[in-house]
């Protein structure tokens, strides 16, 4: 049950369960996030018969409509009022309707003309991400608050992580193995319809599931949040104050920096399938292989992040986990285009892309908890500066990006494909030398770049351990728990 907000005094500890019950709540967007960014361009391109460019454009419509909404909807959650907390009626209100969202988006009426498709497309993966925010930002903002520590935050959202990857990586095996399991006769996979309806099924049922435990779980330390300031406020105000709050530069820079890395990841996942198949030649059953490589590398990366953290700083360990996962990632590609890299269908090349799919997975999933934690950090700084907690409007920065990836991201990816020619309804081994070269020539500068951007970026941030500290004190002395 969830109690109401109290004057508490002294914050007891957050226990394990608690932890992890707020953590499971990952599960729900990054199972959205992975299904969209991975199988939404094939399904609805390859599958369903849309122009790629369509479906890449529409995904980016959809972005627009984020960039408006979740800061928002943080700025709305900063200030809601209620005996249930900041928090927690929009987490609970979002749960039913976002599974059911999720479900039609993969089952579109077979028989519809493209423009009817496209409409259709477009409703459902509005309804998708707009439930999603209703969850999302809420829910990333309860981090800081729940966790004020320098490594306790940062042991918290690598817990998190945990729950991102069972939700990511765990679904993508399963839909590989399971419900998109290709047939010994070469029938079903990722390129046939039916397997596409238990898949959805199964992932609204745990985005519902999620969302529950995670908001039920922590509702016990709705009386130790931050409440909203009793005070009148206009919409006009509330612009006023985001703005106030947003101008932290600190702010600035690893929002920036995180999204060209999220456009690159979702231009990775986007194509991860399309390079799997036709540019290696690999079966399905070998793809299920890297996507557990790419689970386990990513429980690698969540233990490696709080290492990180710890020894060099989290902006260090973030700027020298990003630069050698894309030095990583890109190694076997830059190898094939230069005649170097084993043949398609030997033991040898699989052994080159599971050890590139583990180690960049390591170094990605490490990347993302830090990254996640500097701007968690930032909460406290903008605080000092500005006297109101503004987790919601902060943390709904992080959510944009990691729809980057499955908006700006899968764009990217379409954009790529149209440009190396790839065609519609490609066969596997029947794809043209030429346009597999293009395919790579493309992506190699344009993963170069995106990282190259955002990692020049992160070098500006300024909160360090003994900045943090410093601010925890400073709110402490106005009176802040």
């Amino acid at each position: 049950m969830i109690t109401a907000v109290t004057d508490t005094g002294r914050v007891p500890p957050l226990g394990l369960g608690t932890k992890l019950l707020y953590a499971v709540g990952a599960t729900a967007t990054n199972l959205k996030h992975r299904a969209i960014s991975s199988f939404l361009v094939i399904f609805y391109n390859q599958v369903v018969g849309l122009p790629a460019q369509m479906v890449g454009a529409i995904l980016m419509t959809a972005l627009v409509f984020d960039a408006v909404l979740d800061p928002l909807l943080g700025q709305i959650s900063d200030n809601w009022r209620s005996r249930w907390g900041r928090r927690h009626p929009f987490m609970l209100v979002s749960a039913a309707p976002y599974a059911a969202a999720f479900f039609f988006l993969w089952n579109p009426p077979p028989g519809w003309s493209d423009g009817a498709l496209a409409v259709y497309l477009a409703i459902c993966l509005f309804s998708v991400r707009f439930f999603d925010t209703f969850f999302e930002v809420p829910h990333q903002a309860l981090a800081p608050e729940l966790a004020k520590g320098y490594d306790e935050r940062t042991n918290l959202i690598a817990l998190r992580q945990i729950f991102v990857l069972f939700g990511g990586a765990g679904m993508m095996v399963l839909a590989l193995q399971y419900f998109l399991k290709e047939n010994s006769d070469g029938s079903g996979g990722v390129l046939a319809r039916d397997g596409y309806f238990l898949y959805s099924l199964t992932g609204a049922l745990i985005i519902f599931g999620a969302i529950i435990l995670s908001t039920i779980g922590t509702a016990h330390r709705v009386p130790y949040l931050s409440t909203a300031p009793t005070r009148p406020i206009t919409f006009r105000g509330m612009l006023s104050e985001a703005a106030a709050t947003l101008s932290n530069r600190a702010f600035i820079v690893v929002s920036l920096s995180g999204l060209f890395v999220a456009v690159a990841a979702g231009a990775k996942s986007g194509l991860d399938i399309y390079f799997g198949i036709y540019f290696w030649g690999l079966s399905q059953g070998e793809l299920a292989m890297l996507a557990t490589l790419n689970l386990t590398g990513g429980l690698a990366g969540v233990a490696l992040a709080p290492v990180l953290g710890r020894a060099l700083g989290k902006k260090r360990g973030a700027l020298l986990a990003s630069s050698t996962g894309i030095i990583v990632h890109i190694a076997p590609m830059s190898l094939r285009l230069l005649g170097l890299a084993p043949e398609n269908d030997t033991t040898a090349l699989f052994l080159l892309l599971s050890t590139d799919e583990f180690a960049n997975a390591t170094f990605a999933a490490a990347s993302g908890i830090l990254t996640a934690s500097l701007i968690a950090d930032v909460v406290e700084d903008a605080q000092v500066r500005t006297g109101r907690r503004s987790e919601g409007l902060l943390l709904s920065a992080n959510t944009l990006v990691r729809k980057m990836v499955s908006g700006a991201g899968v764009f990217t990816a379409t954009t790529i494909l149209a440009f190396s020619q790839f065609p519609d309804d490609a066969k596997r081994g029947q794809v043209p030398e030429s346009v597999l070269t293009a395919l790579g020539l493309a992506y190699i500068p344009t993963m170069i770049g995106l990282y190259a951007i955002a990692l020049l970026l992160l070098f500006a941030f300024n909160i360090d351990r003994r900045k943090h500290e410093a601010n925890l004190e400073t709110l402490r002395s106005r009176g802040f728990n």
